[in-house]
């Protein structure tokens, strides 16, 4: 039998991984999910779910959702993507990860089955999590989408609820070079009769979203605001929150009114409190040190950015710290005009091949008016700046996911 330490070995190597190559991980139809569903004999069947999309917010509404259903004593499955420090964290219930045996066990009964298909990574973690909310009899699990919805391979339950967190221009290559085209896409999870909720009005992209609810007969609700006092209770303190808390107080409504929960105000603010304990979110303004202010957040497209620059701006500091690095296929020209000139810069390449060249990088940011030195790593390049910031400065982490991971203990 072979180890945990040998499995993800397995995982990672013989499967593309969308994550560490990029394009080439990209299956863009549902014939392998299907074909794994159907050799496991439909797991995706046996439980009841909510469906998670959008270009921003999914993990932070993913993790809160679990967070409510869990505190409401719901046996809660999560699956989200990508991990930061561990391939276990994308399979929870109630909160505790997905066992390194389970992994073990899955991969290697599916091994025949990995070899007659030819998935994709996330189309075989995709199956492992369901797999296992199965065997562990799930009440619910709450469901993110990987990218996009109508081809994304989680797009194989039928959910009690559908969310649309927002729309934002990234993926482009894979989802379309308009709003509303991504939105057409992110569209493709509404399903027949089953209630939506759209975290965000944009003029761009109602119409699609209003187009294929009535054309699936599905009720249709828009977020407008949550409680006031959920901002203060809720653990992630990032400004870009409001929107996600917006969007969950909308999907709790629409949830309550179908039966599917239970009003109880006590609970709902327990929950905004216990979101890390429940779901394990991590990388969301995350404050790491207080003197200096070491915030990691995963912000890393314009939709994204422009709300956590805003809030860095409105910081009292003496001086920012930026440690900055992203992948290979981000759109430079809309980030960097985001990020502050006057802050000192940190450039570096997350450990993953898709990461973006840390000389490059610097080239293309001092073109923007953005300057600082290179790193070998992300780990030398918080060295460096933990060094020069001063107890009064502000550190910030961030450009990519991958280089939070790496920020984080």
């Amino acid at each position: 039998m072979a180890s945990y330490a040998e499995t993800l070995e397995y995982l990672f190597n013989r499967l593309p991984v969308y994550q560490h190559i990029g394009k080439a991980a990209y299956k863009a139809d549902l014939n392998n999910t299907i074909a794994l569903m159907k050799a496991l004999d439909n797991p995706e069947l046996s439980f009841k779910s909510i469906h998670i999309a959008g270009t921003n917010g999914k993990g932070s509404v993913s993790s809160l959702l679990a967070s409510i259903f869990a505190v409401h004593g719901f046996k809660t499955g999560l699956y989200t993507s990508p991990h930061l420090k561990d391939f276990r964290e994308r399979i929870r219930i109630n909160g505790e990860m997905i066992p390194e045996s389970e992994v073990v066990d899955f991969t290697q009964r599916i091994k025949p089955e990995i070899d007659r298909i030819q998935p994709s990574f996330f189309e075989l973690t995709v199956a492992m999590a369901f797999d296992y909310f199965r065997s562990q009899q799930v009440d619910i699990a709450i469901i993110e989408t990987g990218m996009g919805g109508r081809l994304d391979s989680t797009n194989v339950i039928l959910p009690e609820l559908s969310i649309i967190t927002n729309i934002g221009m990234d993926h482009m290559d894979f989802l379309g070079d308009t709003l509303s085209k991504i939105a057409s896409e992110k569209a493709g999870i509404i399903k027949h009769n089953i209630p939506v909720v759209v975290g965000e009005k944009h003029p761009e992209t109602d119409p699609v979203f209003e187009g294929k609810a009535v054309s699936e007969k599905a009720a249709l609700f828009y977020a407008d605001e949550a409680p006031e006092n959920w901002t203060e209770l809720f653990a992630m303190k990032g400004n870009y929150q409001v929107k996600n808390l917006a969007t969950v107080a909308k999907a709790v409504e629409v949830m309550q009114s179908t039966g599917l929960l239970k009003p109880n105000k006590e609970l709902l603010e327990r929950a905004l409190k216990e979101v890390v304990q429940w779901s394990g979110l991590r990388g969301r303004w995350e404050i790491l040190n207080q003197h200096p202010l070491t915030i990691a957040d995963a912000a890393h497209n314009d939709h994204g950015l422009k709300w956590a620059m805003k809030q860095l701006k409105e910081l009292k500091s003496n001086h920012i710290h930026f440690v900055f690095g992203v992948v290979n296929d981000k759109d430079l020209s809309k980030v960097l005009p985001l990020l502050p000139t006057s802050a000192t810069y940190y450039f570096c390449k997350p450990k993953i091949i898709r990461g973006l060249d840390a000389k490059l990088l610097q080239e293309k940011s001092e073109s923007a008016g953005l300057h600082g030195n290179c790193y070998s790593s992300v780990t030398e390049a918080i060295k460096a700046a933990q060094t020069q910031a001063k107890e009064n400065d502000v550190l910030y982490i961030g450009g990519s996911t991958f280089v939070v991971a790496e920020a984080l203990l």
